[in-house]
């Protein structure tokens, strides 16, 4: 007669076999590295892959940001700034068509040749002044991103137009080294690129990434968002800006005016699946502030916002409403479509 196991012997006896089966795996190895560059702090976290991956990805970021910078004199952008027109690289033909189409979308509150404007004040040189009225009058007359000419891969400019793609060259980054990553078998990755996250996959235990948002009044966060596969992208007046006469400026501008713009928003978070897309949303939802970032969201649908108005009020679009937690001393509301 076969003599039958106790029902904590044959659990425990389980447990033990699945414990042993999980350590029969082995997780991916970790891989990170930080490091300078797009005028910002950039950590790249990579949890498995080939060898070599992580050095191709920072290597990718680089040059990039030689093809991107308007600051880098021997950048194609900073030559179609100079000569009016140039042959652009394959990486910056493309990034500059979406650009431009997101210009449109958003119906010019992104306009890429703001750049002269920026300049300005004080921005992209660290000389910062608030501009005479009529010295801004006069840059206005040059911002209008309808006026840039892409034909194939030749860009042209009219006379006394520059362009920046600064609003965009993070996002693009985020979704280039996601797709270099895959195509090398990192399936779960972190991308930290400055104020633009960029998450491949779930994180290696299979669970959500917990990105926070921080609190533009002061160092800690106004809560956190759970996402995998997603570009987490925040704007804010926090990020960068000057104080005169009491004021504080920062670098987001309105193209209608010339001047920060002033729309009631502290900062914008976008979750999207483009991390280009999320990257002009950011700062485009911010020139539109709260009732015209949710008209924009309500026609469109196809990403997700945390919007942080000055008077510290949250408001989240109704896709995050189960994603996003908040921090304890805020208040929040919930767009519906």
């Amino acid at each position: 007669m076969r003599k039958r196991l106790p029902l904590r012997a044959l659990a425990a006896g389980l447990a033990l076999l699945l414990a042993l089966c999980a350590g029969c795996t082995p997780q991916p190895e970790k891989h990170t590295e930080t490091f300078a560059a797009m005028d910002t702090v950039m950590t790249l976290t990579l949890y498995g892959g080939e060898d070599g991956t992580l050095s191709a990805a920072k290597d990718r970021v680089l040059e990039l940001e030689s093809l991107l910078s308007v600051t880098d004199p021997d950048s194609e952008i900073a030559a179609l700034n100079r000569d009016g027109s140039a042959a652009l690289s394959p990486d910056a033909a493309e990034l500059l068509g979406r650009a431009l189409e997101l210009c449109g979308r958003t119906g010019g509150a992104l306009d890429v040749t703001i750049y002269p404007v920026v300049r300005a004040w004080g921005f992209t040189t660290g000389n910062y002044a608030v501009p005479d009225g009529g010295v801004i009058a006069d840059l206005l007359t040059r911002v209008d991103y309808t006026q840039v000419r892409l034909d194939g891969g030749t860009a042209s400019l009219p006379e006394g137009f520059e362009l920046d793609l600064g609003a965009v060259a993070k996002g693009y980054t985020g979704d280039t080294l996601a797709a270099l990553l895959k195509e090398n078998g990192v399936t779960s990755a972190l991308l930290e690129l400055g104020g633009n996250i960029h998450t491949v996959g779930t994180k290696p235990d299979g669970s959500d990434w917990r990105v926070a948002v921080r609190d533009p009044a002061g160092d800690g966060y106004v809560g956190v968002v759970s996402v995998a596969s997603k570009a987490v992208i925040t704007s804010g007046g926090y990020e960068r800006y000057f104080e005169e006469g009491g004021v504080r400026y920062w670098h987001i501008m309105d193209p209608k005016t010339g001047a920060p713009a002033r729309s009631g928003l502290a900062s914008v978070t976008v979750v999207a699946d483009s991390g280009v897309y999320g990257d002009a949303l950011s700062t485009a939802l911010f020139v539109m502030g709260l009732d015209g970032a949710l008209d924009y969201w309500r026609a469109n649908r196809d990403f997700e916002a945390i919007f942080v108005a000055e008077d510290g009020s949250v408001t989240v679009t109704a896709g995050l409403e189960d994603a996003f937690a908040l921090s304890g001393r805020h208040n929040m509301a919930v767009a519906r479509p």
